[in-house]
């Protein structure tokens, strides 16, 4: 039980944290990491208790508990619903678009629907809207650390929202900071505000990587045939495709769930672009469109994830709630609230319209969460140096981010993973996942402007256990990497492809 709200005094109502511990596999026990796995609006509790529990213990060494748990606001901790019932929130859904370039009409339409979600959370959700911000996750982390009356320290592993989080429990508890690993960042200066334009400052070179990478493993990507192997005939190829929907969607059976429009394909792309994985079948789907094959077309269904911002259950609608309490926002008019569509769109092609829809929607949010940290993220001594992790081919968290995080966090280091996709373990590296482990397990920080490459190809379309044979002994120190990367391997199956917005 920890304190519903932190900053009444006069209130000794409680509230029950819902989470889930997985013992050390080893002694001496070494102490215990709290797991974020980011949104927000995801459960850490339903992360470790599933295959991601057993992955990351052996990515951390083995020799600490692990706990994962529900952060105010999600699954079974205070959740927070904006609706009164499944219908309601369908209704939403159908009628509400996702992505601002989708239409003429969309920006309007999304202005006006989130002018309607706000007042329904407000009416809805009154009691617990100013009390599931990030300042109060934070604080809760830190009763965890007091219960578990172990060294007082927390240790923490957050990925892509979690690191916003990592920064503020850090940043509000300096001297309280164990081993804290922050993978795939947000630059916390502009999460906070509402103008996190530099999470898009990758995502375009991103899915020119795709394109690349399809092109130089034609026997592997026959998408490559379209664009007579020319990867940027071929990234020009989809950009039109996907205007081409707009106007011209592509239908593949009788239900009208069975059309693949600009919606449709945006989605597909924007999910598998966090997860180098699934680009094998995003090149078949984009392969199928363009020859007009249905079966190969319809592959793309299979990537496309309800957008967090259109609420298909409880559990994004509250990643929305808590992003929106999170900032405090400059006041916008209609021409400065167009300058900041116009440089998310400047800053990114393809990603510009899903990540600047937030903006739309900050002006009318009824909430301001309680507990924010006030400071400027700036001249922080931990107790114990972060180890920030980032790439420059992260589509949403790009290296950028991590560098400017860390710059605040005096003596913290950046390990630069080379690899695609959202997050370390997107593309996996051995280099990246001993770096992780050695830094739990003996305090060891890599050397500052340590580059780790990844150990696959793109478009491999190797299996993990032939992907694990290919690296052999030549690349393994012993047996117990073979099972380092066999857990990191994993984490990439189990990840939850959502990225921050």
């Amino acid at each position: 039980m920890v304190p519903l709200d932190y900053e009444n005094a006069s209130s000794n109502t409680s509230m029950r944290l819902e989470m889930v511990k997985i013992s050390a596999g080893k002694q001496p026990k070494q102490g215990t990491i709290l797991i974020n796995p980011g949104g927000p609006g995801l459960s850490g509790r339903e992360f470790l208790a599933g295959a991601s529990g057993p992955a990351l213990q052996v990515a951390t060494g083995g020799v600490y508990d692990l706990i994962g748990f529900d952060p105010r606001g999600t699954s079974n901790t205070i959740p927070f619903s904006c609706f009164t019932d499944a219908a309601s929130r369908a209704n939403f859904n159908l009628k509400t678009p996702v992505f601002l370039n989708s239409s003429d009409t969309a920006i309007g339409q999304i202005r006006a629907a989130s002018v309607t979600f706000a007042e329904s959370c407000r009416e809805n959700a009154e009691d617990i809207g100013d009390l599931i911000g990030t300042g109060y996750v934070a604080r809760d982390m830190m009763q965890i650390v007091d219960a578990l009356n172990e060294d007082g320290l927390l240790h923490y592993w957050g990925f892509s929202y979690g690191t916003a989080l990592g920064s503020t429990v850090a940043a509000l508890f300096p001297g309280r900071m164990g081993r804290v690993v922050l993978d795939g960042v947000l630059n916390p200066h502009d999460y906070f505000t509402g103008r996190d334009v530099s999470q898009v400052t990758a995502s375009d070179r991103s899915f020119e990587g795709f394109c690349s990478g399809c092109v130089a493993n034609p026997s592997a990507c026959r998408l490559a045939e379209v664009a007579s192997n020319n990867a940027d005939g071929l990234c020009n190829t989809v950009y039109e495709l996907l205007y081409k929907l707009k106007y011209d969607p592509f239908v593949t059976g009788s239900s009208i769930s069975d059309i693949i429009d600009y919606t449709v394909l945006k989605g597909a792309i924007q999910t598998a672009l966090l997860n180098p994985l699934t680009w094998p079948g995003l090149a078949l789907g984009l392969y199928g469109l363009l020859t007009e094959n249905v079966t190969e077309a319809r592959t793309l269904f299979s990537l496309t994830v309800s957008d967090p911002t259109v609420f298909p259950d409880i559990g994004q609608e509250a990643g929305y709630g808590i992003r929106l309490s999170d900032v405090v926002p400059e006041t916008r008019n209609a021409t400065s609230l167009q300058a900041v569509l116009d440089e998310f769109y400047a800053t990114s092609r393809l990603l510009g319209d899903s990540y600047a829809r937030p903006a739309l929607t900050y002006g009318s949010w009824p909430f301001k969460g309680k507990g924010r940290y006030r400071g400027d993220f700036n001249h922080i001594k931990t107790e114990t140096p972060i180890l920030f992790v980032g790439s420059d081919l992260d589509p949403v968290t790009p290296l950028a981010n991590a560098q400017n995080a860390s710059a605040g966090f005096e003596g913290s280091v950046v390990l630069q993973h080379e690899g695609y996709g959202h997050t370390s373990p997107a593309q996996p590296s051995l280099c990246t996942a001993r770096a992780i482990r050695s830094y739990f397990v003996n305090g060891t920080l890599p050397a500052p402007g340590t580059k780790c490459p990844p150990v696959f190809d793109l478009f491999s379309n190797h299996t993990v256990d032939e992907a694990l044979a290919l690296l052999g002994k030549r690349t393994l120190e012993d047996d117990g990497e073979m099972g380092l990367m066999s857990a990191v391997m994993q984490l990439n199956t189990m990840m939850p492809r959502m990225g921050v917005k």
